[in-house]
């Protein structure tokens, strides 16, 4: 596992792979099915609501205002719950859809769970504002000072305007990943707190045996997912495997690849194409997961990230020392194998999105001829990880084409041609039957999304195109 043609140790290819158009069937139905829950129970919450009397029993401006703090507070709730789940990490939600499928519901969610919880907040001071006769400011004061628990629910309501706000596309640009990943851990306190007033003061929820139960049950169900999957599996795999850092090795000019080991380290699973959280165990890094792809198939021997400098944190990777610690979250990521349903596979990389597409590479079911490899660059010469998917592809007959230079204009993911072709046409030349083919994409958000545009013009179907980003 270096650069050295005689000395690169390659795992055994995948022998028997199930391939066609039954597998993305059988990943609907299992998507569909996940979804159907996900809405049955908001529809539950609404049904109790309605059998409640929620509409019935409306019969002035005061009761009105009370049904839609009600509804919306049940809605929310609810949402809210699915919403925390979506970015848990859970398997067998990465299992159907990805990281970054989940993590973009979970952020197109957040704005109805806040327009929700505002809406219950709102609703219920201008209730009691009309029931006691007093002004919205003073109601609100009496609500805080005097209601149990609503002082708790009120900085919950805060906490997660924050982490919404920090959600948004202009606020993200603008925060680093620590900072962002510091503020969302509100979220977290913003559930304890809300959760007293529910179980106090709801009165869709408080001396209701089926409503408690459900309540209860759901509460539970995303604790113990989020608890374990999050904290106590990652801790027991570590204490099992011992992970740490064995050597740091110099990939190009800005890239190294971190060498890991440990105990027993096939019993952590994983395939090719997959990414893990890492958490390097020191003093001021511990609190950090950082998702990077593993770039060799998986083995019994050693684990090899290869991470490019783009940031603060990956900047630091050149230093780390030999025998650091390290935690794994994962692995995570439906960027592999399991994905493909053709014969024919086409593997595009860019720059630090190369370590992926290497170990899937190494590790792929084909015959000579089944797979290309497409590798573009700035530099030949300082290209991480070159040598290495060299001697893969003349080891397994893969046809490689490495492309280098700077990009022909912006909307274009390939180097300057002079030929004038577009994309998709360079595309077809170097692949004829590109079409029944699976396209597998690593590489920046915006390249990728270039790549993926030029290959349905190319005539692949976009079920066939496959590519995952790490997205927060």
């Amino acid at each position: 596992m270096n650069k050295n043609a005689n000395e690169l140790l390659l795992v055994e290819p995948t022998k028997r792979l199930r391939i066609g158009s039954a597998k993305t069937r059988d990943l609907k139905r299992a998507q569909d099915t996940i979804e159907t829950i996900a809405w049955s129970t908001v529809v539950a919450v609404t049904t109790m609501f309605l059998i409640d009397g929620g509409i019935s029993q409306v019969n002035d401006a005061a009761s009105l205002f009370n049904s839609i703090s009600r509804l919306t507070a049940l809605l929310g709730t609810d949402l809210l719950l699915i919403h925390m789940l979506l970015i848990a990490r859970v398997p067998w939600i990465d299992k159907f859809y990805g990281h970054d499928k989940a993590t973009l519901a979970h952020k197109k969610l957040g704005k109805p769970v806040l327009y929700f919880v505002v809406a219950h907040f709102a609703a219920s001071l201008i209730e009691f504002s009309i029931s006691n006769r007093e002004n919205v400011l003073a109601t609100w004061w009496w609500l805080t000072t005097s209601i149990e628990n609503m002082l708790a629910a009120t900085v919950s309501l805060l906490l997660m305007i924050a982490v919404v706000i920090t959600s948004l596309n202009f606020a993200r640009k603008k925060m680093s990943y620590e900072a962002w990943f510091i503020v969302h851990l509100l979220s977290y306190a913003s559930v304890l707190l809300a959760v007293p007033h529910i179980f106090t003061t709801g009165s869709d929820v408080a001396g209701k045996p089926v409503a408690t139960i459900f309540w209860v049950t759901l509460y539970l169900f995303v604790a113990v997912n989020l608890i374990w999957y999050r904290v106590l599996q990652p801790l027991v795999r570590y204490f099992r495997s011992k992970t740490r850092i064995v050597s740091v090795v110099p990939e190009s000019k800005d890239t190294v690849s971190l060498y890991i080991s440990g105990k027993n380290l096939a019993a952590l699973g994983g395939q090719a194409g997959q990414f893990y959280m890492i958490r390097l165990l020191t003093k001021t890094k511990w609190w950090r997961p950082h998702p990077f792809s593993i770039s060799t198939a998986p083995n019994d021997q050693v684990i090899r990230f290869s991470i490019g400098h783009r940031g603060d944190f990956t900047g630091q990777m050149a230093s780390v020392k030999p025998g650091t610690k390290v935690l794994l979250e994962g692995p995570y990521g439906v960027f592999t194998e399991e994905r493909r349903t053709k014969e024919k596979v086409v593997l595009i990389a860019s720059g630090i999105g190369i370590p992926p597409v290497r170990a899937l590479a190494e590790s792929m079911a084909a015959r000579p001829g089944d797979v290309t490899v497409i590798y573009r660059m700035r530099d030949e010469g300082d290209a991480a990880l070159l040598n290495e998917v060299r001697v893969i592809c003349e080891k397994r007959n893969f046809d490689l084409h490495v492309i280098a230079g700077p990009r022909g204009s912006k909307n274009s993911w390939l180097n300057f041609d002079a030929s004038g072709k577009p994309d998709q046409a360079r595309l077809v030349g170097m692949v004829p039957d590109v079409a029944d083919a699976d396209i597998f994409i690593c590489g920046p958000e915006k390249w990728t999304h270039l790549v993926a545009k030029s290959a349905q013009k190319a005539g692949v179907p976009a079920e066939q195109i496959h590519s995952e980003e790490y997205a927060w």
